[in-house]
């Protein structure tokens, strides 16, 4: 087996592992996605009774989360549709802190004799935690915000699109790779509507209707002669939008080498999947890339990732004091780091911030889970460390007053606890496009596209692949490569970053699926960034066989 296949499909099983927290619900007849939820003055009341409940027993604090959470998801492969799932889950989750300690305790009975018993284990539960906790909880203080809403800002309710028109789009998108030299193509379509009401004793009822879609394929093409196949992801990014997001608007394409098609804001999923098509087919002829140190011109597609996963992940508070180990390592930025103030992240171009108030993010809302107006912040500015991600619980522990709002649960009946928000990279300053980017460099490569990665357990060496790999040469793109791989460290990396496209070339890269917490769950989270190069990285050919 060839190396990238091993890695490739330790990664779809990773994904099959996660989905089910993605489908959790009942299955519903699809008319009912369209039924209103819940009264929001019914939802008032129900969530006073928690709180009210919870203070009469001693809780010296109390939040309470009815959630109503509806997915569709479609899959067809080649012709054929192979399932439609719509799902519904409705249910209240109620955490309180007494005697110093969290407890939580959650039941689909939304009903004034199921919230009561909920919260009475609710508080059974700290009081039993409490004789057992070293230190009490320190809450950070939060505004009560009254009664207010937010929404998604969306044209297209996916729920009020007919399934046949997204079955009949999925299969064009199929059909035209197939047409176009694909040998297998499957597609989906994920559709996602939070519906979420927040209350609690500090005074805030928050109401909130968030929306995410992500469509996706995969098309391989094989030559049977040689035993070879390559295929070639979606370049679709999943994004906190309405159905629009699959209008395929000219106006949001950039213009990207001959060849090449980049999307913002707006999917055109047949035209991609027929250009998916032909460079698999050219992905089987390519050739293979000579180990060595190259320039790296990453576009935002791939470079998310890379951010995701040497930036995110080891900036989240919980992981750098090493409270979440046990789930993908602890983090190599240290509170040492962080309180020399001069720690060298990266070059003077990295500027990097968290922002869940981001339009069209997937991590975007109003109020996160425990009630806090969400915010933007910097994380990396100048290239130096200055803060990190942390809610109301662990703000003190970093000398702060005020939570960051990034605390979220993947459903109400799951605990809420520390979530990574947007992590993005700022753009460039001076106009500076993807076409001078390559006009710039001698010896490189231009990737595209999420692959196969591996990073250890303090996020700080790690390997990255991409999708799509073209080799630059003295200032033109000459050609397809394969087998590419970029190996190096979380420091050394963000400190060759040489130069970034303006605002003007500015995507979102997004995941569905980020795993976190024992027992696990899936949060969905964006990375924007613009093309960004990277000078002296080395690249090995992971063609080798294992």
């Amino acid at each position: 087996m060839k190396r990238r296949n091993f890695v490739q499909y330790a990664g779809l099983g990773t994904g099959a592992i996660l989905m089910p927290s993605l489908l959790l619900g009942n299955n519903i007849p699809v008319e009912m996605l369209l039924e209103p939820g819940m009264d929001v003055v019914l939802k008032k009341k129900m969530a006073d009774v928690a709180l009210n409940t919870a203070k009469s027993l001693g809780a010296t604090y109390a939040d309470a989360r009815i959630g109503r959470y509806l997915n569709q998801y479609v899959f067809t492969r080649e012709e054929k549709v192979q399932n439609v799932v719509n799902t519904e889950s409705f249910g209240i989750g109620i955490r309180v802190i007494a005697n110093g300690t969290w407890g939580f305790s959650s039941t689909n009975e939304v009903t004034e004799d199921g919230i009561k018993k909920a919260t009475q284990q609710a508080v059974a539960i700290a009081k039993a935690n409490s004789k057992i906790q070293k230190e009490p909880v320190v809450l950070a203080p939060t505004q009560g915000h009254g009664e207010v809403s937010w929404k998604t800002p969306i044209q297209k309710d996916f729920k009020e699109v007919p399934i046949s028109d997204k079955v009949d789009l999925l299969l064009s998108a199929n059909a035209a790779a197939m047409e176009n030299g694909a040998s297998f193509v499957n597609s989906a379509l994920f559709m996602v509507n939070e519906q979420k009401y927040f209350a609690s004793t500090d005074g805030s009822y928050i109401d909130q209707d968030v929306h995410r879609i992500w469509p996706t394929f995969s098309v391989t093409a094989v030559d049977r002669k040689a035993g070879k196949f390559r295929t070639r992801e979606a370049m679709s990014a999943p994004m906190g939008m309405g159905y629009e997001y699959m209008d395929g608007l000219e106006s949001e394409k950039l213009s990207g080498p001959e060849g090449i098609k980049l999307y913002r804001n707006s999917y055109d999923i047949v035209e991609d999947a027929t250009l998916a098509a032909k460079q698999a087919k050219e992905k089987l002829t390519a050739k293979s890339v000579e180990a060595g140190k190259y320039d790296l011109v990453l576009e935002p597609n791939h470079l998310g990732l890379t951010i995701h996963e040497s930036v995110g992940h080891p900036l989240e508070l919980d992981r750098v004091l090493g409270y979440e180990a046990n789930y993908a390592g602890t983090s190599f930025a240290t509170l040492d780091k962080w309180e020399s103030k001069n720690f060298n992240y990266g070059s003077d171009l990295v500027n990097i911030v968290a922002d869940k108030t981001q339009v069209g993010s997937l991590g975007a809302v109003g109020f996160d889970d425990e009630g806090v107006q969400t915010k933007k912040w910097d994380l990396i500015r100048n290239g130096t460390l200055v803060n990190y991600q942390a809610i109301r619980d662990q703000v003190h522990m970093i000398g702060q007053n005020e939570s960051h709002g990034c605390c979220y649960a993947q459903s109400w009946e799951d605990v809420q606890f520390q979530r990574m928000p947007n992590v993005s990279l700022e753009p460039g300053k001076e106009k500076y496009s993807l076409q001078d980017m390559i006009k710039d460099v001698e010896k490189g490569i231009y990737i595209l596209g999420r692959g196969s990665y591996s990073i250890d357990q303090q996020r700080y060496n790690f390997q990255f692949g991409g999708t799509l790999f073209y080799e630059i040469k003295n200032g033109e793109i000459v050609g397809m490569l394969e087998d590419v791989a970029y190996q190096s460290n979380t420091q050394e990396f963000w400190n060759s970053c040489a130069k970034i496209c303006d605002k003007d070339d500015y995507r979102l890269f997004g995941s569905f699926f980020d795993g976190k917490g024992q027992p696990s769950q899936v949060s969905a989270v964006s990375h924007g960034s613009s093309t960004t190069r990277f000078n002296g990285i080395n690249v090995i050919n992971t063609g080798r066989t294992i």
